[in-house]
């Protein structure tokens, strides 16, 4: 019988494969159903490239942390006895994924390999710790369960099983390694009141020791290459197999990233994921810069972003996983806690972030541009404005350490009605030297706006700032 005479003949055509098949990652070829030689290979070089690509996307979290520690290892920052910190504030001078430039920050690992750590925060403090794949373990501070006032904090070894004494507020990470980081509302002084120390020497803690690292230059950015399946592999080997969902541990494994086993790929497969991380990094910068979820868009018709799609610190909506929003978010930010993801009225931050002009041109460090602020932004405690390196999602290198302006500095200045014009360019507009922001000619480059303590307009959408307006 001909196949186009048998009874089945419309669902062979959507069951069956055609003897070729054109794909965006290459042609195959077919003989009956069955690949022929030459199509194997290939579509298992296609299969190694796909199952790299979703690694680097749904792995970003933990290579980011493996990076951030590598770098603080570099100037110094290492065990339970080292805090680092910026004094003044962060500036320009290392890769670190968008900070701002307004408030000092600390930080440090904490290794539960050796027993149980106990973090006494400083009070009137906004700290928090996450776990080493990049999930939140706890907050600490005013947004902890001390309320500001101070307490001790114990974090327990995934494998502990011990006696739990009294005293503390406890948590159960699923990672040996975890990240805290600390910022202070009475500044340098009150973060070198944090005590970190392992829970056996509770009786007789060490003192901390704090590291100034502002000026110092490191690099704490993950890499885009295949390097960045070695990061990967490097918090595989450290944590518990049961740290990590099945669903992306099968993925690292599909790969050859598995707890226990030395990753260590061919050259075949080397150039393959060398191949999916530049492609996903491309696709992670096309969510970051040109977001395609309707939600990622602060106001309607404007092209000001937020980073926390969905407001969920687990990137979770209707028993759904958003991974584009969790990659989007992790390629250029870090810290995840509730009080980031769903600010509320006159507490925690709201941000907006934008790449392009008015005319959704890419913004290009070599032309002058003008963002207008309405009269009374509405923040509790103020605004700032930094501006990025759309390559390395770090603070734009520029003569000024600190490419930013906000509204604590006092030199702003204001408008006859109230309004707010900051310029930005490779050159001061005449008599605005005070509100402009110095870019790079030949670089592009990226504001984000931050709003401590926000209040109700701007949750109405009643205040929104200007489009960047290209001048001349």
């Amino acid at each position: 019988m001909n196949h186009n005479d048998h009874p089945l003949a419309d669902a062979l055509a959507t069951v069956g494969v055609p003897d070729r098949v054109d794909t965006p990652i290459g042609s195959f070829d077919f003989f009956d159903g069955v690949p022929l030689p030459g199509s194997v290979r290939t579509l298992y070089d296609g299969l190694d490239f796909l199952r790299g690509v979703e690694v680097f996307l749904n792995a970003v979290p933990g290579a980011s942390l493996v990076a951030m520690r590598r770098g603080l290892r570099s100037v110094g920052i290492d065990g339970l006895g080292t805090m680092a910190y910026t004094e003044p504030r962060a500036n320009s001078g290392s890769f670190f994924l968008t900070p701002n430039t307004e408030t000092t920050y600390a930080t440090m690992f904490l290794d539960l390999r050796e027993g149980p750590v106990v973090v006494e925060p400083p009070t009137d403090s906004l700290c928090v710790v996450d776990d080493f794949w990049f999930r939140y373990v706890a907050d600490m501070g005013l947004a902890g369960p001390d309320k500001g006032a101070g307490g001790k904090y114990l974090y327990l070894p995934p494998d502990f099983d011990g006696d739990v004494p009294d005293g503390y507020f406890v948590y159960r990470p699923t990672t040996y390694t975890l990240w805290a980081v600390f910022r202070a509302l009475g500044g340098v002084d009150a973060i070198k009141q944090t005590r970190v120390y392992r829970l056996s020497d509770a009786g007789n803690p060490p003192q901390l020791s704090f590291v100034n690292v502002a000026d110092k230059i490191f690099n704490t950015v993950h890499a885009n290459d295949a390097s960045f399946f070695d990061e990967v592999a490097e918090l595989v080997q450290e944590e518990p197999p049961g740290s990590l969902d099945p669903e992306r541990a099968g993925q690292l494994a599909a790969i050859g990233i598995e707890h226990g086993k030395r990753f260590a790929p061919d050259e075949r497969l080397r150039d393959i994921l060398d191949a999916a991380a530049k492609t996903a990094a491309g696709m992670s910068r096309a969510l970051v810069y040109f977001p395609r979820n309707p939600e990622a868009f602060v106001f309607e018709g404007s092209s000001w972003k937020e980073a926390f799609i969905g407001g969920s610190y687990e990137f979770l909506h209707n028993h759904a996983r958003l991974l584009d929003a969790r990659t989007q978010y992790h390629y250029f930010a870090t810290v995840i806690t509730p009080a980031m993801a769903h600010a509320q009225v006159g507490a925690g931050s709201a941000y907006a972030y934008t790449a392009e002009d008015s005319t959704g041109r890419i913004l290009d460090g070599s032309r002058t541009y003008r963002l207008t602020l309405p009269p009374n932004p509405p923040t509790k405690n103020f605004w700032s404005v930094d501006i990025y390196d759309t390559q390395t999602r770090s603070l734009l290198q520029t003569d000024n350490p600190y490419p930013s302006l906000m509204s604590l500095s006092g030199t702003v200045e204001e408008e006859s009605d109230g309004s707010i014009v900051l310029w930005f360019g490779p050159t001061a507009p005449a008599g605005k030297e005070q509100n402009w922001i110095q870019t790079v000619p030949g670089k592009s480059w990226f504001p984000m706006l931050r709003l401590y303590g926000p209040l109700q307009p701007w949750f109405d959408k009643l205040w929104r700032p200007s489009e960047l307006d290209e001048v001349g």
